[in-house]
């Protein structure tokens, strides 16, 4: 939840609609963070990594070889050892980015839709609508996230689609707390007033008033929720709720991987090191696009 009390000061700062140039001098100012940048690229390549896996994987990431199992780090041919039957550890961790990336960002981003959708509408309608709209929301929001995550897995049942689906319902309460915040402030601004006593309709000012100055904000915070939507994801793989064997998934490489601890901990660490560096990455990126949408200018 750490998360949303990070969110919450831009959320309640958001300011009038944006020149053109607005995101041009976000991006001026993230890029003159470097540890933003550093993470970005961290992140690009990991992506990269993933879209390309097939084509630079060392060896079959599938095949196993019990001769050949549990091979330290720098072994010849296996540079990052080989998991508990024997397939190549560096194969599997380039092909488990991918599911793990999925994972991660598609929860996020169908959240950010419903969620803002939910958020915007309620902090718009305002009055009873609001009212029955977020005490909903609270329902849901009251609920530690690993812990509905989990509960909400286990009663739709193990795979992947249902882990989507839980981690989806778990983010939407979050993002439209969020939403729902900033769009009450721009509802209250001059600008939306004006538009209000022209005549123009509602679709209207939310589109041309609201929408510009509430997204901004609640992408910001979409974006810190990816680093814990893939904690949460690979943890649901941990306890055999999201990607099913054999499929490489880092979560669930940690569940196979976890018996080895003794004998190869390096080995067997490999899949946590990687979901470690790839939320941290998330999360820096999205402290600093925070931070240089804050400067006003």
């Amino acid at each position: 939840m750490s998360a949303t009390s990070s969110a919450l000061p831009t959320a309640i700062n958001a300011v009038p609609q944006r020149s053109p140039g607005y995101w041009s001098n976000v991006l001026k100012r993230l890029r003159r963070d470097p540890m933003a940048m550093t993470a970005a690229g961290i992140i690009l390549l990991i992506i990269l990594v993933a879209v390309f896996a097939h084509w630079i994987m060392p060896a079959d990431p599938f095949q196993a070889g019990m001769l050949r199992r549990l091979r330290p780090l720098g072994t010849p041919n296996y540079p990052l050892g080989t998991d508990e039957l024997g397939r190549d550890m560096l194969s599997r961790l380039m092909l488990g980015a991918r599911l793990s990336l999925f994972m991660g960002i598609t929860p996020v981003i169908a959240a950010f839709v419903f969620g803002s959708a939910i958020g915007i509408i309620a902090g718009y309608a305002g009055g009873w609508v609001n009212t029955t709209i977020m005490r909903t929301v609270d329902v849901f929001y009251a609920f530690p996230s690993v812990l509905l995550a989990i509960a909400l897995s286990g009663t739709l049942g193990a795979g992947i689609f249902n882990a989507l689906l839980s981690l989806t319902i778990v983010f939407i309460p979050q993002i439209a707390r969020v939403a729902e915040s900033v769009t009450t402030q721009v509802r209250r601004s001059d600008y939306v007033d004006a538009a209000r006593a022209s005549g123009a309709r509602p679709f209207t000012i939310v589109r041309a008033h609201v929408l510009p100055n509430a997204l901004g904000p609640i992408f910001v915070y979409a974006t810190s929720l990816i680093s814990v939507s893939m904690i949460l994801a690979s943890g649901l793989s941990f306890l055999g709720l999201g990607v099913r064997p054999p499929e490489p998934e880092w979560g669930l490489m940690l569940n196979t991987l976890r018996t080895a601890i003794y004998s190869q901990p390096w080995v067997a660490a490999l899949p946590g090191a990687m979901i470690f560096i790839t939320s941290i990455s998330f999360n820096l990126l999205s402290d600093g696009l925070r931070s240089a949408m804050e400067v006003k200018e």
